[in-house]
């Protein structure tokens, strides 16, 4: 009964995803390729079924299951929502790149569930045990996602990923073995109740540290991020949407809960993170300038956001972790438009390279204008919902005190550098390619065509009316 308990409680939608990830494995082995579209919609009726079932969780009091190794409350049913919403979307956007293989849907849908089960998994953990072996799936499921689109770029991109979160993992577990050892103890309450009774040492600094090592890896975060350029390059653009959007959303509230209990007790970790985050700021934007491929590019942009977001949640508070929140909203719905945009591109035989998109804006202009929306919204032009972030992020800091003005100060000009290939992009699609128009023929009703008008649409309506938003981001802070 205790794990009935459990489950119906805490892991519903858990269990209702693996569920469906059953169903996909079994159905791989005996299905006729005539039916490979099946594939995709057995993995939205469960993501949407998961999604529905986040209403029956507990959300109070605070509910400890599987002996306090998992936990549910409202900023963890909060979450999981976010990521399931997200993945619908990408089932969604993964639609002409796995029609390519057809042979192999099955396969693809079930290793991109199996790494949003990860995800919620991570975001469930209350125990170091319960949170190493969740990241561990999650990244064996990206090595494959990565890998399966055919090709060199996408083995280099793999392999890469694979070779520097070896190296991350680790050093994340070496910072947990320090951690035990002090402890005794891998559960999140039972440490945050030891170091409230005792003084912490230089070895408590040290082993936080070698921890964020493997979940700043998962971030892209200087000088962990050698990667990112490659591996969105050489994915399936669904696969690189994935990347951006899911890993990170559970990797920044894992490191939200611990920031907040466990790694709350150390003065320099939060300065760590600080530095990191301005220099992976200028990095990124900085490369970003230099890109001549639209997914490069978007890998920069994807690196440069989640420093942002790093750099409010290292200074604990409630209003930053409600800025940090109301930022990730708004990213993903900006970002996956943009990733949307890409693959209306990739339907109609154009790559992904940026010289390809002169002349858009005159024979394709309303997706020049849903693109150029969420394009400006990751800019933080006005009346987008990046601009709202983008203020509210500064507000956070400012109210953080006056000695993270500086550090504010450079992010604020590489802001200003990032409004520049923002706004190329854009810019090239008003230019005159001297031949004949480009053409854009995706169905009008196809999946990727109405995610792009839709996160347009979102971006523009939550800059204009940003308040109902940003409440609901403060009670979940409140009730982390």
């Amino acid at each position: 009964m205790n794990f009935i308990s459990d489950v119906s409680n805490s892991m519903l939608s858990e269990f209702i995803l693996f569920i469906t990830i059953f169903i996909l494995s079994v159905i791989s082995m005996f299905y006729n390729l005539k039916f490979h579209k099946l594939s995709k919609w057995i993995a939205l009726i469960g993501v949407s079924f998961s999604l529905f079932s986040l209403k029956f969780l507990q959300l109070e009091p605070i509910f400890y299951a599987f002996k306090e190794s998992v936990i549910s409350d409202t900023f963890t049913v909060f979450i999981k929502a976010v990521i399931l919403i997200t993945a619908f979307i990408i089932i969604l956007l993964s639609k002409k790149n796995v029609t390519k293989r057809n042979h192999k849907t099955f396969q693809f849908y079930t290793l991109l569930l199996s790494a949003v089960l990860s995800s919620l998994f991570v975001v469930s953990a209350n125990d170091f045990l319960t949170l190493t072996v969740s990241l561990e799936m999650l990244s064996f499921c990206t090595y494959f996602l990565i890998a399966y689109k055919k090709g060199y770029l996408s083995k280099e991109a793999s392999f890469k990923y694979i070779v520097t979160n070896s190296f991350a993992t680790a050093t994340y577990l070496f910072g947990v073995s320090y951690l035990y050892g002090i402890t005794s103890s891998l559960n999140f309450g039972t440490i945050n109740d030891y170091f409230l009774q005792h003084e912490p040492t230089v070895f408590y600094t040290i082993s936080i540290l070698l921890i964020s090592v493997g979940l700043l890896f998962k971030l892209a975060i200087l000088p962990f991020s050698n990667w990112i350029l490659d591996v969105y390059e050489g994915s399936a653009t669904s696969v690189s949407a994935f990347i951006s959007t899911i890993p990170k959303i559970a990797v920044l509230a894992i490191f939200a809960r611990l920031l907040v209990f466990i790694f709350g007790y150390s003065f320099v970790l939060p300065l760590i993170l600080i530095f990191l985050s301005v220099i992976t700021a200028v990095w990124a934007n900085a490369l970003a300038i230099r890109q001549r491929n639209i997914l490069r590019l978007l890998a920069c942009s994807s690196s440069a956001n989640v420093s942002y977001m790093l750099f409010a949640l290292s200074l604990v508070s409630v209003y930053n972790l409600s800025t940090v929140l109301f930022y990730l909203l708004t990213y993903i719905f900006m970002n996956l438009g943009a990733f949307s945009a890409v693959i209306i591109l990739e339907n109609s035989n154009y790559s992904s390279k940026l010289y390809e998109f002169k002349g858009f804006a005159y024979s394709n202009p309303l997706f020049t204008l849903a693109f150029a929306v969420c394009m400006f919204g990751l800019a933080g032009f006005p009346i987008t919902s990046g601009f709202i972030a983008k203020l509210y992020f500064f507000s956070a800091i400012i109210r953080s005190g006056a000695i993270f003005i500086p550090p504010l100060i450079i992010m604020a000009l590489t802001m200003a550098i990032a409004c520049y290939y923002y706004t190329k992009v854009v810019k090239l699609m008003f230019e005159r390619n001297g031949i004949s128009e480009n053409e854009i023929l995706p169905h009008r009703a196809s999946s990727p065509t109405v995610i792009l008008y839709a996160c347009a649409a979102i971006t523009v309506l939550v800059g204009i009316v940003p308040v109902g938003l940003i409440e609901v981001c403060k009670f979940i802070a409140y009730n982390l």
